[in-house]
């Protein structure tokens, strides 16, 4: 039986929202998924489907066997069992389940759960209440057997990066000296054998950015100023980690995780209704990183999820983007790091209107602060409000629907002349999303009038995710709720 794991089970009782077939869709692990559980998703390959007020859902599905899959999911977590031999989480049958919960409510006769379910989702709420309470006979927080141990190691690979950091150093006072210019003859094996070093100087970080090094000789006309932008960032991660015992807090922590330094979330969990903003996937080498974004609505907080698969696999944690999850979250260190580990989950609650956004002039600014605390922030979340996408010179930009008015109503004021302001108060769409077909399903939801869009803004650009209907106001104005559009 295929599991995956994707947080514990809520109380009895405690609200539970019956998901939207797009934000069924958004677990899917792939596109090949997506439509097998499509499929699926219909009441004839369906039989002994039931439901409880717990948020758990089961069915059994018929298969190319005689015996039927047994399939069954916890929404609240949301996590799946099936006795299918998919190594996909969700496997198409739970997709296919939940697709069927989504499109048909009576097709789910609520009851006690079957003996199977019943005994997947048992497990489940005992392994909950153990790690909930520890001296009741659960797993003690796991620590370090020998600390001393684990001090001495921590050294050693500090020392090890140290001297990683130092010989990059000199190799990029060697590129500098010699001239940017005449970095692509020697080609990428160069810079392969560059970040090899940072590898075996246990820098994973300083390993990928030299990586990235190689890649921009190739990269077009005006290559030489990136490659000298990103060789200065290097250079500042580098000196950085050298005097880190100087620095603050915060700042070091930063220092310590660009550098590929593990770190561990810590601090006082945050309990809050979390929104989900986006969920996407991002290749990175052999693994696929998956991102979460969430906004907490009591606390104003924005908040990032990350989880990873390896050998093919999908990362097993997936939330609903739209749905709106009462959760702990507990933060990592560092200066203006955004990443959280997601802890206990209480139950899940409809769907509801965006975040409180921005203008788009006001955009720039937000990212500036940030890299105040991060210097080497490739984007910055915001969500930008009554925005509206127009095509330019060298492809589409977001404009202040209300830029003209607020403009010219100055001009007036200054027995000035009236412009076309919105021109001046847009953000360039980043590149990286000019060939997705989101920045289609934007425009057509714009329909040219302004929309609310989440996404990231970076030097590059602004990357759209996540866009709400026109017609939805933001929180704290009425929100009426209501179904969101997925971007990536």
């Amino acid at each position: 039986m295929q599991l995956s794991h994707g947080g514990e089970s809520s109380p009895t009782g405690a609200p539970v929202a019956r998901r939207s077939v797009e934000q069924v869709l958004a677990l899917a692990p792939d596109a090949a998924s997506r439509k097998a559980g499509t499929r699926l998703g219909a009441a004839g390959p369906w039989s002994g489907t039931g439901c409880d007020a717990s948020g758990a859902v089961w069915g059994l599905c018929k298969g190319s066997g005689s015996t039927p899959y047994r399939t069954v999911v916890d929404t609240t977590g949301p996590a799946y069992a099936c006795s299918c031999p998919s190594r996909k989480f969700p496997c198409k049958h739970a997709l296919g389940l939940l697709l069927l919960r989504a499109s048909d409510e009576g097709a789910f006769r609520p009851a006690e759960p079957a003996d199977w379910a019943e005994e997947w989702l048992a497990g489940r709420r005992a392994r909950a209440a153990r790690e909930s309470n520890p001296e009741a006979g659960g797993d003690s927080p796991r620590g370090p057997a020998d600390p001393a141990a684990a001090r001495r190691r921590a050294e050693r690979r500090a020392e090890r990066v140290t001297g990683g950091a130092q010989e990059l150093e000199q190799r990029l006072a060697d590129l500098l000296r010699g001239g940017l210019a005449a970095t692509d003859r020697p080609g990428y094996g160069l810079w392969e054998e560059t970040a090899a070093r940072m590898v075996d100087a246990q820098a994973p970080g300083l390993a990928a950015r030299v990586r990235e090094l190689g890649a921009i000789s190739g990269s077009g006309p005006g290559w030489p100023v990136r490659l000298l932008e990103e060789c200065g960032l290097l250079h500042l991660l580098d000196t950085a980690w050298l005097a880190r015992d100087r620095l603050p807090d915060p700042l070091a922590a930063t220092v310590r995780t660009r550098v590929g330094l593990p770190q561990s979330a810590e601090g006082p969990p945050v309990r809050d209704q979390w929104l989900v903003l986006a969920q996407y996937d991002t290749p990175d080498g052999k693994i696929v990183a998956r991102r979460i974004w969430l906004y907490g609505r009591g606390s104003g907080r924005t908040a990032l999820l990350l989880s990873f698969g390896a050998a093919g696999r999908s990362p097993a944690q997936a939330l609903p983007v739209g749905a709106t999850i009462d959760a702990e979250l507990t933060p990592y260190p560092g200066g203006g790091q955004l990443r959280a580990e997601l802890g206990e989950q209480f139950g899940a609650t409809d769907a509801a209107g965006p975040p409180p956004g921005i203008a788009a002039a006001a955009a720039p600014a937000v990212y500036g602060n940030a890299l105040r605390d991060d210097p080497w922030l490739d984007a910055w979340p915001v969500t930008l409000r009554d925005v509206i996408p127009v095509p330019s010179k060298d492809g589409w930009q977001l404009a202040d629907a209300h830029a003209d008015a607020h403009a010219n109503a100055h001009a007036d004021a200054q027995g000035g002349t009236r412009t076309d302001a919105r021109t001046t108060s847009a953000l360039p769409i980043a590149p990286a999303a000019l060939s997705r077909p989101g920045l289609w399903k934007l425009v057509a939801l714009s329909g040219g009038g302004p929309v609310t869009v989440f996404g990231e803004i970076g030097h590059r650009g602004f990357e759209p995710f996540a866009a709400w209907d026109p017609g939805e106001e933001e929180e704290g104005a009425g929100t009426t709720g209501g179904p969101v559009v997925q971007l990536v």
